[in-house]
Order: structure tokens, then sequence, then C-alpha cells
């Protein structure tokens, strides 16, 4: 299979992987062909990517950094909880949820099991989902790049917990913001911007009141707009005043919001990302920090299609953990736009010469 833009997908093509709704379910499942309606209303949901099926290119699978199941049970939880909140927009003081955290200990524990059992941790984020599902996927895949980080750092079991929980419930305080201004198109007014703002106290409170939420998960909700060099909010805190904790699902949340689509704005590659995220070390980030995590993303993640200074079209189809930057590609099309006879593939660790020029 291979991951191409929808704009170069046409009819007639089949999906190599699924669609997700926002609750997780599956919208569009693998092996439906597409026909200009689909992808004309996929184009409506803000789908910008899809994997499709390709015999050139049909044993290479990417792989689910977590299982499927995992992901739908992380999805379900997070959404269980965010319209529990909803319902119930005062608490006295109570805890909104008196489960949550045995909830969330327990879908973080499985998280946790699928990234241990992983024979590496350099790993991509494959899922495809529809625009409105962004809330609660994204909270899924800070959690898993939290999860790395926290592997990466040494933690013992509770701190990957802490780290992870606190990960997946870091946005809960976005339940408080009024529709109007979350689907708002237009630059937020200062008036907006404040009560945007307010979300990071706001799930601060929520979870503090939790009894089996640790105080510190909760300080990931209260910190992750907080920057390095003090830029941030709601305290301005700088460097080390910042817990640890806060800084990883500070990074994960801005590497995902920069890589999944948006209403206002194409997404990102995973390359751009990373040389944004470089730009910003010591600035907006722990460079130490963001390092790590570099160290355990895949730049160029398996089945992107990826145009080479050369004038060849290709995909990847493996990527070497000592040499990120560097994966290898299969030829799929030659500088004279002609498919090649039988498709070979190009190690780039070893042809210097040979660049990536975009991806499509």
């Amino acid at each position: 299979m291979r991951r191409v833009s929808i704009q170069t997908v046409r009819a007639g093509d089949v999906l190599a992987k699924p669609i997700l709704r926002e609750n997780g379910h599956v919208l569009l499942g693998m092996g439906v062909e597409l026909t200009d309606r689909f992808i004309d209303r996929l184009r409506d949901m803000q789908v910008d990517t899809l994997f499709i099926e390709d015999k050139m290119t049909e044993d290479i699978l990417p792989e689910d950094v977590i299982r499927e199941e995992t992901r739908k049970q992380a999805v379900d939880s997070i959404q269980k909880t965010m319209r529990s909140i909803i319902d119930q927009p005062t608490t006295r003081g109570r805890a909104v949820a008196p489960e949550m955290g045995r909830t969330f200990r327990s879908v973080f524990g499985q998280i946790f099991q699928d990234l241990v059992g992983r024979k590496d941790i350099l790993v991509s984020l494959t899922n495809i989902h529809v625009a409105d599902a962004y809330l609660f996927q994204h909270s899924v895949n800070v959690a898993v790049l939290a999860g790395i980080m926290g592997i990466a750092k040494g933690y013992n079991r509770t701190q990957i917990e802490e780290l992870g929980i606190g990960a997946m419930l870091f946005d809960v305080g976005m339940t408080k913001v009024p529709t109007e201004i979350l689907n708002k198109k237009t630059r937020l007014t200062t008036e907006e911007r404040q009560i945007m703002e307010r979300h990071t106290t706001d799930g601060f409170e929520l979870l503090r009141k939790q009894h089996d939420i640790s105080l510190l998960s909760a300080h990931c909700a209260l910190q992750h707009h907080e920057r390095y060099n003090g830029s941030g909010y709601p305290r301005g805190l700088q460097r080390n005043e910042i817990h640890e904790y806060a800084q990883i699902v500070a990074l994960a949340d801005v590497y995902d919001a920069m890589t999944s689509p948006r209403s206002y704005r194409n997404r990102h590659t995973p390359s751009e990302t990373i040389e944004f995220l470089f730009a910003a070390g010591n600035s907006i980030f722990d460079l130490e920090l963001i390092k790590l995590f570099c160290k355990h993303i895949s730049i160029y993640p398996v089945a992107t299609t990826v145009v080479l200074n050369t004038g060849q079209t290709g995909v990847i189809s493996a990527n070497n953990p000592l040499a990120v930057h560097r994966p290898t590609v299969r030829i799929v099309k030659e500088a004279d736009g002609k498919a090649p006879s039988s498709p070979y593939e190009i190690d780039l660790k070893d042809q210097l010469h040979v660049l990536i020029v975009k991806e499509i």
C-alpha cells in the first residue's frame, strides 16, 4: 500500500486502511473502492491523505504504533469522559467521574503494553480520521507519543502511568470552551482568546478533584501551554519551573497538531515539523527533550509517497533507526513518468547523492 494526497486519488482506487469516525468506528473500511462522490465527501470532511492499494507496493505495510482495538477503547473512554463533563456543567467541588482514574489507568495500561511490545520505538502515526474526530484522536496520539518519551526517559511504571493519564486528559478543559469559539474560522478576539486560554486552568480544576488521578497528571492540563522561554500561559513559567511531564505533553501536542490537517491550514509533513521543533529548541521547548523525541519519530513514515531529486517517484519501504532521514525508497515511477519494468529499491543511506525533495 502507499499513502498519498487525496488530490492524487482517483475513482477506482481502493482503500488499504480504514477512515475513522469521531467515535473511533469505521467510516470507510479497508477494501472499499472509491468513487468521485466518496472522494468529494472526504475532502469536505477535511481528510487530506489516504492509504490506497497498489500492486507495486502491496507488501509495504506500515505498522500501527498501537493496535486498532486499543485505539478504539482509548477514543471511546476519552469521548465518554468529555461528554459526561459537558453534561455536568457544575461540579460543586466534587469529582465529575469517580471512576475516571481507574478507567484511564486501564486504558493507558493497554497502550503501554502495545508500546513495550514493539521491536523498536521508531514510530509514525498512521490512523486517518475525519476532522470532527480530531480532539479525541489527538488526545490518543499525544498519549502514545508521551508514552514513548516516558519509556525513552527510563521512567518507572508509576511515572509512565502518571504521564500517560495526564496526556490523555491534557485537553479536558476544552469541554468548557463555548462551541462557537472552538469552531470559529477567523481570528479570535482578545476576549475570546482569554476564554480559550482558560482551558488550562479549567482542566486542572477538573482533574485535581478526581481523588484517583495524580496531581502531577493534572499539571499536564495546567502547564501544557507554558513555554521554555516563559512566553506561554497561564503563568508564564519557564525552563524547569514547568514539570517535565507537561513539557513532554506540550511537545507531543504540537507535533501531532502540526502533522494533522486543520480547517484553517494544511497539515505539515513529519520532516517539516521536526525542522520546526529543532528551530524551537531552548526557546519554545527544551532542546534535549526535542532531541530525544525526534530519535523515536519516523521522519518519512513507511508507505509515504515521495519525489526524489532525480525526478523519480517512490514509496518509503523501510526506515533505518540509525539514520532516520535516509530511508529505503521503492521506485514506482521513473523520471520520464513511466513505471519501471519491475519495482526496485534505493537505500538512501548508501546513495548520498539522492535526496527526497517532497512528499506527495
